[in-house]
């Protein structure tokens, strides 16, 4: 298993059809990966390794991606008699393992995917980096002394640091593309509804996104198909095909905006900017028409306010949903101090303001989808600035400086792919982001499969990793 780590889950996957290799020896790999690299990382904290063996043996050489090794973010797609904590210490204490498995983690599992773990998340998911008290810090493969982003950090430092080659992730303010970015892989999140979701917690206010990180666009457009669903509260416009079908498809001459200044008004690192710009000067050489653009709506004070109270009704309705799963929601004395300052202010909204800043939210978002009648792409960089020094977010709570170009995109419900462009001398990864039209993940899936080809980034690996 020496390639191991240098082949994708599609590339694994058709070794197990050929028959070329076993999915139990992927598995044992995948295992012997984790207990030689996580005590540097904390990306795995929950261990199931023997149900993945007693899976490998029973695998079908069938489906996408047959006894591939996959990890499950430890908030939403939860498994039957596996532990759930989300970071919340209650849950910890109660060895709270749900009773019946999540409709996303059937879906990855039909796959012939083999979950040998979940990984760290902050508490709730609430924070742009993956620092939960209850768990502890996972640290970024790139630098050690560095976070990994959030919410999907530890999945995203899993990946990265070739323990599976792809994990599950969600996304409700950037959570898929911030650690994708950070930690030198592909995050897409999809279309508000392409995916299946584990719950109704979300729904209402429709920011969250459930999809994966992995380390080629191939693997995430075979990923993001097999969870694709109908949505009951936000059905997507459906798309032409599969987007597996997308990656060779060569992209009309394309109408691109670029856009480096945050949309929260953050300082931008000049690595960022600077590979978002060497992303649009290759788009401009292979045909497509670049300017300088982007929908004044984004930038809005307004819609920022808004996103920041439905953040916390989310957040309410998380915790208040836990009363029938273990007799109480989750309160002040179940919560660290800023995840239960999100949970008060989303409770203190009455309904009324609740439906004024869901208004605020559409109004916002037809304004900011009319820019995409005049054109097909918008690219800038993924976050504000590389990794930063563990703790100094919870120190500064400047969640904006991850989210300053992700959250209006949960807003506008749009498609939004992170790409690893950015490389500069300092060795942190910097992710370019490529926003796409309502319902047009086909478009991103064919450009993004493009620059992989023309800027690729298969050849850096963390040092770690090695």
């Amino acid at each position: 298993m020496d390639e191991y780590a240098d082949l994708d889950a599609t590339a694994l996957g058709e070794l197990v059809r050929r028959g070329d290799v076993k999915p139990i020896e992927l598995v044992d790999e995948a295992i012997a990966r984790t207990e030689r690299l996580n005590p540097a990382l904390n990306a795995v904290i929950h261990r199931q390794f023997e149900r993945a063996r007693r899976d490998a043996a029973d695998s079908p050489l069938d489906g996408a991606f047959p006894g591939v090794p996959f990890l499950l973010k430890d908030y939403k797609a939860r498994e039957a008699g596996e532990p759930y904590h989300m970071g919340v210490r209650t849950l910890r204490d109660l060895d709270f393992r749900p009773r019946t498995d999540s409709a996303l983690a059937l879906r990855f599992r039909s796959t012939g995917l083999i979950p040998i773990g979940r990984t760290n998340t902050p508490e709730i998911a609430a924070m742009g980096t993956t620092e939960p008290v209850l768990y502890g810090p996972t640290h970024n493969p790139w630098d050690l002394e560095r976070s990994p982003g959030g919410s999907s950090g530890g999945s995203a430092a899993a990946v990265a640091a070739r323990i599976v080659p792809a994990a599950h992730a969600n996304d409700i303010s950037g959570s898929i593309r911030i650690p994708a970015a950070l930690c030198g892989l592909v995050g897409l999140k999809p279309t508000r509804g392409r995916a299946l979701t584990s719950d109704v917690i979300d729904p209402p206010v429709g920011m969250n996104s459930e999809g994966v990180v992995s380390r080629t666009v191939r693997d995430t457009a075979a990923l993001v198909d097999a969870i694709t669903a109908t949505s009951p509260w936000w059905p997507a416009p459906p798309l032409p095909g599969p987007l597996v079908e997308e990656l060779t498809r060569e992209p009309e001459p394309l109408r691109i905006g670029l856009w480096t200044t945050a949309f929260n008004g953050a300082d931008v690192d000049p690595g960022c900017a600077a590979a978002a710009e060497t992303c649009a000067a290759t788009l401009e050489s292979m045909g497509h028409h670049v300017e300088v653009g982007a929908p004044a709506e984004l930038s809005s004070d307004e819609l920022w306010e808004a996103a920041r109270l439905a953040m916390g009704a989310s957040a309410a309705a998380e915790a208040a949903a836990w009363t029938d799963r273990i007799g109480h929601p989750l309160g002040e004395d179940d919560l660290e101090p800023r995840s239960w300052s999100m949970v008060c202010d989303g409770a203190r909204m009455s309904a009324p303001e609740l439906l004024a800043v869901i208004h605020t939210m559409q109004r916002m978002s037809a304004g900011a989808l009319r820019w995409w009648d005049e054109y097909d792409v918008l690219v800038t960089p993924t976050t504000a600035g590389p990794g930063s020094p563990l703790g100094e977010y919870l120190r500064s709570y400047v969640s904006g400086l991850g989210s300053a170009f992700t959250r209006p995109l949960n807003v506008t419900g749009q498609p939004a792919i992170s790409l690893p462009l950015g490389w500069p001398d300092d060795g942190l990864p910097r992710g370019v982001q490529l926003v796409g039209g309502y319902g047009r993940e086909d478009i991103l899936i064919r450009l993004s499969a493009r620059l992989e080809e023309a800027m690729p980034w298969a050849q850096h690996t963390p040092e770690v990793a090695r």
